[in-house]
Protein backbone atom coordinates (compact mmCIF):
# COMPACT_ATOMS: atom_id res chain seq x y z
CA UNK A 1 0.00 0.00 0.00
CA UNK A 2 3.29 2.50 0.81
CA UNK A 3 4.56 1.83 -2.18
CA UNK A 4 0.95 2.37 -4.48
CA UNK A 5 0.50 5.89 -2.73
CA UNK A 6 4.12 6.81 -3.49
CA UNK A 7 3.55 5.84 -7.33
CA UNK A 8 0.26 7.79 -6.99
CA UNK A 9 2.05 11.16 -5.30
CA UNK A 10 5.15 11.14 -7.73
CA UNK A 11 3.42 8.95 -10.87
CA UNK A 12 6.47 9.94 -13.24
CA UNK A 13 9.13 9.50 -10.74
CA UNK A 14 11.07 12.74 -11.90
CA UNK A 15 12.03 15.74 -10.15
CA UNK A 16 10.16 19.30 -10.69
CA UNK A 17 11.33 21.45 -13.51
CA UNK A 18 13.86 24.03 -12.40
CA UNK A 19 12.64 27.24 -13.42
CA UNK A 20 15.96 29.27 -14.65
CA UNK A 21 16.16 32.65 -13.89
CA UNK A 22 18.07 35.11 -16.11
CA UNK A 23 21.18 37.07 -14.27
CA UNK A 24 20.53 40.71 -14.31
CA UNK A 25 23.05 43.04 -16.17
CA UNK A 26 22.30 46.65 -15.09
CA UNK A 27 26.09 48.12 -15.99
CA UNK A 28 25.57 46.64 -19.76
CA UNK A 29 22.54 48.18 -20.05
CA UNK A 30 23.84 51.92 -18.55
CA UNK A 31 26.45 51.31 -20.50
CA UNK A 32 24.71 50.70 -23.92
CA UNK A 33 23.09 53.65 -22.92
CA UNK A 34 25.96 56.44 -22.91
CA UNK A 35 26.96 54.39 -25.66
CA UNK A 36 23.77 55.31 -27.50
CA UNK A 37 23.62 59.19 -26.09
CA UNK A 38 27.41 59.81 -27.44
CA UNK A 39 26.74 58.28 -30.88
CA UNK A 40 23.74 60.08 -31.31
CA UNK A 41 25.36 63.72 -30.22
CA UNK A 42 28.03 62.75 -32.70
CA UNK A 43 25.40 62.50 -35.70
CA UNK A 44 23.94 65.56 -34.63
CA UNK A 45 26.88 66.97 -34.76
CA UNK A 46 27.94 66.04 -37.97
CA UNK A 47 24.31 66.95 -39.41
CA UNK A 48 23.68 69.84 -37.86
CA UNK A 49 27.28 71.10 -36.56
CA UNK A 50 28.45 72.03 -32.89
CA UNK A 51 26.03 75.21 -32.27
CA UNK A 52 22.91 75.01 -34.48
CA UNK A 53 20.17 72.35 -34.00
CA UNK A 54 18.38 73.67 -37.26
CA UNK A 55 20.46 74.84 -39.57
CA UNK A 56 22.08 72.20 -41.51
CA UNK A 57 26.24 71.58 -41.33
CA UNK A 58 27.19 73.02 -44.59
CA UNK A 59 31.06 72.35 -43.54
CA UNK A 60 31.24 68.60 -45.00
CA UNK A 61 29.98 69.90 -48.10
CA UNK A 62 28.12 66.37 -49.43
CA UNK A 63 27.57 67.73 -53.21
CA UNK A 64 31.26 68.42 -53.42
CA UNK A 65 32.54 64.72 -52.32
CA UNK A 66 29.74 63.42 -54.59
CA UNK A 67 31.17 65.58 -56.97
CA UNK A 68 35.04 63.99 -56.68
CA UNK A 69 34.35 60.60 -55.82
CA UNK A 70 34.76 59.75 -59.23
CA UNK A 71 37.65 62.19 -60.07
CA UNK A 72 40.47 60.76 -62.63
CA UNK A 73 42.91 62.59 -60.61
CA UNK A 74 41.21 60.18 -57.14
CA UNK A 75 40.89 57.13 -59.24
CA UNK A 76 44.28 57.73 -60.75
CA UNK A 77 45.64 58.06 -56.83
CA UNK A 78 43.30 54.37 -56.06
CA UNK A 79 45.06 52.36 -58.31
CA UNK A 80 48.80 53.92 -57.11
CA UNK A 81 47.74 53.20 -53.92
CA UNK A 82 47.07 49.31 -54.63
CA UNK A 83 49.85 49.18 -56.85
CA UNK A 84 52.60 50.40 -54.40
CA UNK A 85 51.08 48.27 -51.38
CA UNK A 86 51.38 45.26 -54.43
CA UNK A 87 54.90 45.50 -54.48
CA UNK A 88 55.69 46.75 -51.15
CA UNK A 89 54.46 43.70 -49.63
CA UNK A 90 56.13 41.21 -51.87
CA UNK A 91 59.11 43.00 -50.74
CA UNK A 92 58.99 43.00 -47.22
CA UNK A 93 57.19 39.25 -47.57
CA UNK A 94 60.83 38.53 -49.42
CA UNK A 95 63.05 40.37 -46.97
CA UNK A 96 61.30 39.19 -43.66
CA UNK A 97 61.26 35.39 -44.59
CA UNK A 98 65.15 35.72 -45.28
CA UNK A 99 65.88 37.72 -42.51
CA UNK A 100 64.03 35.59 -40.34
CA UNK A 101 66.18 32.34 -41.27
CA UNK A 102 69.30 34.49 -41.18
CA UNK A 103 68.19 35.14 -37.48
CA UNK A 104 67.54 31.60 -36.41
CA UNK A 105 71.46 30.68 -37.98
CA UNK A 106 73.20 29.40 -36.02
CA UNK A 107 76.51 31.50 -37.31
CA UNK A 108 76.93 34.78 -35.39
CA UNK A 109 77.73 37.29 -37.94
CA UNK A 110 74.96 36.22 -39.86
CA UNK A 111 72.08 36.11 -36.80
CA UNK A 112 73.90 39.62 -36.12
CA UNK A 113 73.63 40.99 -39.19
CA UNK A 114 69.47 40.24 -39.18
CA UNK A 115 69.30 41.57 -35.89
CA UNK A 116 70.98 44.93 -36.94
CA UNK A 117 68.52 45.04 -39.92
CA UNK A 118 65.39 44.52 -37.97
CA UNK A 119 66.49 46.42 -35.00
CA UNK A 120 67.37 49.99 -37.49
CA UNK A 121 64.50 49.58 -39.13
CA UNK A 122 61.83 49.28 -36.38
CA UNK A 123 63.43 51.32 -34.57
CA UNK A 124 62.99 54.41 -36.96
CA UNK A 125 59.96 56.08 -37.90
CA UNK A 126 58.68 54.78 -41.74
CA UNK A 127 58.35 58.93 -42.38
CA UNK A 128 62.04 59.71 -41.26
CA UNK A 129 62.81 56.44 -43.69
CA UNK A 130 60.96 57.51 -46.68
CA UNK A 131 62.53 61.39 -46.80
CA UNK A 132 65.39 59.82 -46.56
CA UNK A 133 65.28 57.75 -49.21
CA UNK A 134 63.97 60.60 -51.35
CA UNK A 135 67.09 62.63 -50.29
CA UNK A 136 69.41 59.65 -50.69
CA UNK A 137 71.26 61.82 -53.90
CA UNK A 138 72.72 64.31 -50.96
CA UNK A 139 74.87 61.29 -50.24
CA UNK A 140 75.51 59.11 -53.12
CA UNK A 141 75.03 61.66 -56.13
CA UNK A 142 76.34 58.61 -58.40
CA UNK A 143 75.24 54.92 -57.83
CA UNK A 144 77.49 52.44 -58.79
CA UNK A 145 77.23 48.30 -59.35
CA UNK A 146 80.73 46.06 -59.51
CA UNK A 147 82.62 44.09 -57.84
CA UNK A 148 83.20 44.89 -54.07
CA UNK A 149 86.71 46.70 -53.52
CA UNK A 150 86.87 45.81 -56.96
CA UNK A 151 86.06 47.86 -60.61
CA UNK A 152 82.41 49.03 -61.17
CA UNK A 153 80.23 48.04 -64.21
CA UNK A 154 77.37 50.24 -63.81
CA UNK A 155 77.26 54.05 -63.28
CA UNK A 156 73.98 55.88 -62.64
CA UNK A 157 72.57 59.28 -61.37
CA UNK A 158 70.94 58.95 -58.15
CA UNK A 159 68.17 61.26 -58.98
CA UNK A 160 67.57 59.37 -62.16
CA UNK A 161 67.30 55.89 -60.46
CA UNK A 162 65.93 57.01 -57.16
CA UNK A 163 62.72 58.50 -58.45
CA UNK A 164 59.68 58.73 -56.37
CA UNK A 165 58.31 55.28 -56.89
CA UNK A 166 61.39 53.83 -56.01
CA UNK A 167 62.09 56.02 -52.66
CA UNK A 168 58.29 55.12 -51.66
CA UNK A 169 59.02 50.87 -52.55
CA UNK A 170 63.08 51.20 -50.59
CA UNK A 171 61.50 53.14 -47.71
CA UNK A 172 58.15 50.46 -47.20
CA UNK A 173 59.20 47.63 -48.65
CA UNK A 174 62.70 47.87 -46.48
CA UNK A 175 60.61 48.89 -43.23
CA UNK A 176 57.90 45.94 -44.01
CA UNK A 177 60.55 43.51 -44.10
CA UNK A 178 61.91 44.04 -40.87
CA UNK A 179 58.08 43.27 -39.00
CA UNK A 180 57.72 40.46 -41.52
CA UNK A 181 61.16 38.76 -39.96
CA UNK A 182 59.39 38.74 -36.84
CA UNK A 183 56.24 37.31 -37.89
CA UNK A 184 58.32 34.77 -40.17
CA UNK A 185 60.53 33.84 -37.14
CA UNK A 186 57.32 33.35 -34.38
CA UNK A 187 56.21 31.32 -37.55
CA UNK A 188 59.14 28.78 -37.71
CA UNK A 189 59.19 28.61 -33.67
CA UNK A 190 55.77 27.36 -33.78
CA UNK A 191 56.71 24.39 -35.49
CA UNK A 192 57.41 21.61 -33.04
CA UNK A 193 61.43 21.21 -33.19
CA UNK A 194 61.64 17.28 -32.73
CA UNK A 195 60.47 17.30 -36.12
CA UNK A 196 63.64 19.25 -37.51
CA UNK A 197 66.08 16.95 -35.84
CA UNK A 198 64.06 14.25 -37.50
CA UNK A 199 64.84 15.68 -40.95
CA UNK A 200 68.61 16.26 -40.20
CA UNK A 201 69.05 12.23 -38.57
CA UNK A 202 67.90 11.77 -42.65
CA UNK A 203 70.35 13.58 -43.69
CA UNK A 204 68.45 16.85 -45.01
CA UNK A 205 70.59 19.98 -45.51
CA UNK A 206 69.35 23.01 -43.28
CA UNK A 207 67.54 24.64 -46.17
CA UNK A 208 66.14 21.59 -47.34
CA UNK A 209 64.19 20.89 -43.74
CA UNK A 210 63.75 24.97 -43.85
CA UNK A 211 61.52 24.64 -47.20
CA UNK A 212 60.14 21.60 -47.20
CA UNK A 213 58.94 20.57 -43.41
CA UNK A 214 59.13 24.05 -41.31
CA UNK A 215 57.66 27.07 -44.10
CA UNK A 216 54.62 24.94 -44.81
CA UNK A 217 53.99 24.18 -41.33
CA UNK A 218 54.66 27.76 -40.03
CA UNK A 219 52.40 28.82 -43.05
CA UNK A 220 49.60 28.66 -40.21
CA UNK A 221 51.09 31.19 -37.73
CA UNK A 222 52.37 33.09 -40.88
CA UNK A 223 49.87 33.91 -43.06
CA UNK A 224 47.10 35.58 -41.22
CA UNK A 225 49.08 38.18 -39.80
CA UNK A 226 50.57 39.56 -42.52
CA UNK A 227 47.19 40.31 -43.97
CA UNK A 228 47.36 42.39 -40.82
CA UNK A 229 50.26 43.81 -42.11
CA UNK A 230 48.75 44.27 -45.69
CA UNK A 231 46.19 46.58 -44.15
CA UNK A 232 48.52 48.79 -42.42
CA UNK A 233 50.34 49.07 -45.65
CA UNK A 234 48.00 50.41 -47.51
CA UNK A 235 47.36 53.06 -44.87
CA UNK A 236 51.21 53.83 -45.13
CA UNK A 237 50.87 54.55 -48.27
CA UNK A 238 49.76 57.62 -47.13
CA UNK A 239 52.77 58.80 -45.62
CA UNK A 240 54.19 58.97 -49.71
CA UNK A 241 51.98 62.35 -50.08
CA UNK A 242 55.55 64.04 -48.25
CA UNK A 243 57.62 63.05 -51.50
CA UNK A 244 54.86 64.06 -54.02
CA UNK A 245 54.20 60.48 -55.18
CA UNK A 246 50.66 60.20 -56.86
CA UNK A 247 49.07 58.52 -54.53
CA UNK A 248 45.43 58.87 -52.93
CA UNK A 249 46.23 61.29 -50.12
CA UNK A 250 47.75 63.46 -52.54
CA UNK A 251 45.78 62.93 -55.48
CA UNK A 252 43.14 64.67 -53.02
CA UNK A 253 45.23 67.36 -51.72
CA UNK A 254 46.79 68.35 -55.72
CA UNK A 255 42.54 68.97 -55.87
CA UNK A 256 42.34 71.05 -52.65
CA UNK A 257 45.28 72.90 -53.08
CA UNK A 258 42.97 74.79 -55.83
CA UNK A 259 39.73 74.64 -55.06
CA UNK A 260 40.50 74.88 -51.29
CA UNK A 261 37.82 72.33 -50.37
CA UNK A 262 40.13 70.21 -47.44
CA UNK A 263 37.27 68.53 -45.73
CA UNK A 264 35.20 67.32 -48.48
CA UNK A 265 38.03 65.88 -50.23
CA UNK A 266 39.73 64.43 -47.18
CA UNK A 267 36.67 62.93 -46.26
CA UNK A 268 36.97 61.72 -50.41
CA UNK A 269 39.78 60.04 -49.64
CA UNK A 270 38.84 58.84 -46.01
CA UNK A 271 36.02 56.94 -48.28
CA UNK A 272 38.07 55.17 -50.76
CA UNK A 273 40.33 53.78 -48.04
CA UNK A 274 37.74 52.45 -45.94
CA UNK A 275 36.47 50.96 -49.02
CA UNK A 276 39.90 49.65 -49.93
CA UNK A 277 40.95 48.07 -46.24
CA UNK A 278 37.19 46.85 -45.95
CA UNK A 279 37.90 44.82 -48.87
CA UNK A 280 41.01 43.19 -46.94
CA UNK A 281 39.47 43.24 -43.79
CA UNK A 282 37.41 40.80 -45.75
CA UNK A 283 39.79 38.52 -47.02
CA UNK A 284 41.67 38.65 -43.79
CA UNK A 285 38.61 37.17 -41.88
CA UNK A 286 38.23 33.95 -44.40
CA UNK A 287 41.88 33.50 -43.93
CA UNK A 288 41.90 33.94 -40.50
CA UNK A 289 38.82 31.10 -40.56
CA UNK A 290 41.11 28.59 -43.01
CA UNK A 291 43.93 29.18 -40.59
CA UNK A 292 42.20 28.68 -37.31
CA UNK A 293 40.51 25.54 -38.01
CA UNK A 294 40.95 22.96 -35.27
CA UNK A 295 41.41 25.23 -32.83
CA UNK A 296 38.83 26.16 -30.28
CA UNK A 297 37.27 29.71 -29.56
CA UNK A 298 39.92 30.64 -26.81
CA UNK A 299 42.36 29.02 -28.78
CA UNK A 300 41.48 31.33 -31.82
CA UNK A 301 41.22 34.68 -29.97
CA UNK A 302 44.73 34.00 -28.42
CA UNK A 303 45.78 33.40 -31.48
CA UNK A 304 43.97 36.97 -33.12
CA UNK A 305 45.77 38.98 -30.21
CA UNK A 306 48.92 37.26 -30.96
CA UNK A 307 48.83 38.04 -34.43
CA UNK A 308 48.18 41.56 -33.69
CA UNK A 309 50.74 41.97 -31.69
CA UNK A 310 53.03 40.68 -34.31
CA UNK A 311 51.18 42.96 -37.20
CA UNK A 312 51.05 46.68 -38.14
CA UNK A 313 48.55 47.39 -35.26
CA UNK A 314 52.21 47.47 -32.95
CA UNK A 315 53.89 49.74 -35.44
CA UNK A 316 54.36 53.56 -34.01
CA UNK A 317 55.01 55.92 -37.25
Amino acid sequence: MATSKLTEERPTGRPEDIEAVPVRHPGRWIVAAIVLVVAASIVRSIITGAGSKKVPNSGFQWHVVGQYLFDPRILHGVVATIYVTFLAMVIGILLGVAAAIMRLSPNPIVSGASWLYIWFFRGTPLLVQIIFWYNLQALFPTISLGIPFGPSFVHAHANAVITTLVAGLLALGLNEGAYMSEIVRAGIISVDEGQTHAAQSLGMSRLQIMRLIVLPQAMRVIIPPTGNETISMLKNTSLLSVISFGELLFGAQTIYDVNYKVIPLLIVASIWYLVMTSVLYVGQYFIERRYGRGFSRAERASMRARWLSLGGGSKQQ
